[in-house]
């Protein structure tokens, strides 16, 4: 079946099955290799995108599901305010070890401050349970986060 649908800002046509997951659309037919496949039962957070704004898990996301929401990827993340200061972050904090799970971790984590700029423990408790990180990085990624939030992180 065709689809279309719009990744970072730009409309794709795609040919694949109405229950093809999006991490697949992504990767294999869009080429876009940034978005991470783990576990593929939403419960690592390394294909984690946003759909319109929503910190979503690609792998059990039918493609069909999508229709004109807007999907961004952490090849656009750095775009936008909040991805721009996480990912300034991350760095800062010398977040990531392996990498593996860090998409998914700074798509998350861009989620949670675009919908709550100054989040509490509770709330980046909340919006990170569902990331794991195999190098235990948790701690780095909470300050990351907490300098993201920072009213001086704000020119990003």
């Amino acid at each position: 079946m065709a689809f279309s649908i719009k990744v970072n800002g730009n409309a794709h046509e795609v040919d694949v099955d109405g229950d093809t997951p999006l991490l697949w659309v992504l990767r294999d037919v869009l080429g876009m290799t940034g978005t991470k496949f783990g576990c593929g039962m939403a419960l690592c957070g390394a294909c984690t995108v946003h759909i319109d704004g929503v910190a979503t898990r690609s792998c059990i996301t039918p493609i069909d599901s999508i229709g004109k929401s807007q999907v961004t990827t952490i090849e656009a993340i750095g775009a936008t305010p909040a991805g721009a200061r996480i990912q300034k972050a991350w760095l800062d904090h010398e977040v990531v070890q392996c990498g593996y799970c860090q998409s998914g971790q700074i798509m998350s984590a861009s989620a949670l401050l675009a919908s709550k700029p100054h989040p509490t423990d509770a709330d980046i408790d909340d919006a990170m349970s569902g990331n794991i990180c195999r190098c235990g990085t948790y701690t780095r990624i909470r300050q990351a986060i907490k300098l993201a939030a920072e009213p001086n992180a704000r020119g990003g």
